[in-house]
């Protein structure tokens, strides 16, 4: 394949990593005994989080206990990767973030892609707009990139591990998306294993206080006029018209009653949110998990997208670090997603409190460069490097990385610029009914 473009994305490397798996992470083998490596000074750090420093101790009591569980010295390979991801069990902290209706993600790659998340056993979402523009996807009408092929895509490669997550944007509720899944057969199984989850589309990372946009045909727009809001942009003669999704509007006791609908209508259901990297980014995430969320999703303004304003796409939105240093979810499952394609900056944002971190950009890249195994070779690489690094900090288990085992150059010690302001966080919509 190898048509996808990701202008300012590390594509490149993703491509490499998807033809190499972990053999990636080193140097090229070719360069041994004939070459000496070292940090590469050019290299210009993107964001605040790739910024920051790892940094391991001289002292590592919990090596030596886990040596004490082994009886002998572990290795990187002892590192624990196993993570409860949103109510499902995923063998890695990550998860693939949401394609919605871009003809990108509805091309041949969703198959493909929703395939080898199902082999991987990680959690997969599929993203809003999808039925109203490709269809639902039932035998007899499939649509390229539907939404129940995409899941049964996920199914034939699944094994015990992950599940499937069906987000649905306020619009997305005329098309009922939810309601149909729940009742149609092709989810029975995830059902029945625990392994389906809805999420409500709040927001997103590249556009956040704007709804779903994408480019139609005119023969496809003209068929959704009663349904979207389309707009004329381009020079006349264009077959591309804009296609305009409305955000919804949400309050504070919206959100929490949307929340709780959910809970109530979908009993066998996770339930997720995915929020947008807004300036009121803690207080959102006290009233999704006080009304009952399984997950929230937090998409930082690095986030990718099939099309948004350029404006957007520079300049609006809280970055993913000041995001993650808003946000406190002490012990409740926070998932973040923003430019993620390695182990390090994966790694970086599980110290700085995220339960897990979603593949975009990177895993519709990977997927382009190997239809077969492009993305199981990615997390392949970005497994070994997550437990490279952990064994390295003397922890043996994912979930125990934290602050401290940070750097910043910002602070010159652990990140104080990305401290939680734990004691300024909002109370809970629970706690908050609790004192009415």
């Amino acid at each position: 394949m190898t048509s996808l473009a990701a202008p300012g994305f590390d594509e490149a490397r993703v491509r490499e990593r998807a033809r190499l798996g972990a053999g990636a992470v080193f140097p090229h083998p070719g360069g041994y005994g004939n070459t000496v490596f070292g940090q590469d000074p050019t290299a210009a750090a993107g964001d605040e989080i790739d910024e920051l420093r790892l940094v391991p101790p001289v002292f590592v009591p919990g090596r030596l206990t886990r040596l004490f569980e082994l009886g002998e010295e572990p290795m990187p390979g002892d590192v624990l990767l196993d993570t409860a991801v949103g109510g499902f069990a995923s063998p890695y902290p990550l998860y693939v973030s949401a394609f919605g209706s871009t003809d990108v993600s509805a091309s041949g790659l969703s198959a493909a892609l929703s395939r080898q998340a199902g082999v991987l056993g990680i959690p997969m979402v599929i993203g809003e707009n999808l039925v109203p523009t490709a269809g639902l996807g039932r035998l007899g009408e499939r649509t390229r990139g539907a939404l129940l092929g995409r899941i049964e895509a996920y199914l034939s490669g699944a094994g015990a591990h992950g599940g499937v997550v069906v987000q649905q944007s306020t619009q997305d509720a005329d098309a009922e998306v939810w309601n149909v899944v729940y009742s149609d057969p092709t989810a029975t199984a995830l059902l029945d294993q625990g392994r389906l989850a809805f999420e409500l589309k709040v927001g997103q990372g590249a556009k956040p206080g704007l709804g779903g946009q994408t480019l139609l045909r005119r023969e496809q727009a003209a068929g959704l006029a009663d349904r979207f809001t389309l707009a004329e942009l381009y020079e006349p003669g264009t077959d591309a018209v804009l296609r305009c999704a409305t955000p919804g509007t949400f309050t504070e006791e919206i959100l929490a009653q949307q929340i709780r609908l959910m809970r109530n209508n979908y009993p066998r259901c996770r339930i997720w949110v995915k929020l947008p990297p807004g300036r009121d980014v803690s207080r959102a995430t006290e009233i999704c998990w006080g009304a009952g969320a399984d997950a929230v999703t937090v998409d930082g303004a690095e986030g990718g997208t099939g099309w948004a304003p350029a404006a957007f796409l520079q300049h609006v939105g809280l970055p993913l670090a000041e995001c993650l240093a808003r946000v406190d979810p002490r012990g409740r499952d926070l998932l973040v997603s923003g430019r993620i394609l390695d182990g390090a900056r994966a790694a970086k944002c599980l110290a700085l409190g995220a339960r897990a971190v979603g593949l975009g950009r990177a895993a519709l890249v990977a997927v382009d460069e190997d239809p077969r195994h492009g993305l199981v070779r990615l997390i392949e690489a970005m497994a070994l490097e997550l437990r490279l690094i952990a064994s390295a900090l003397g922890k043996y288990d994912i979930a125990d990385l934290d602050r401290d085992d940070l750097w910043s150059p910002r602070t010159r010690g652990t990140p104080a610029g990305l401290a939680r302001q734990y004691e300024g966080a909002s109370p809970s919509m629970e706690n908050m009914e609790a004192g009415r």
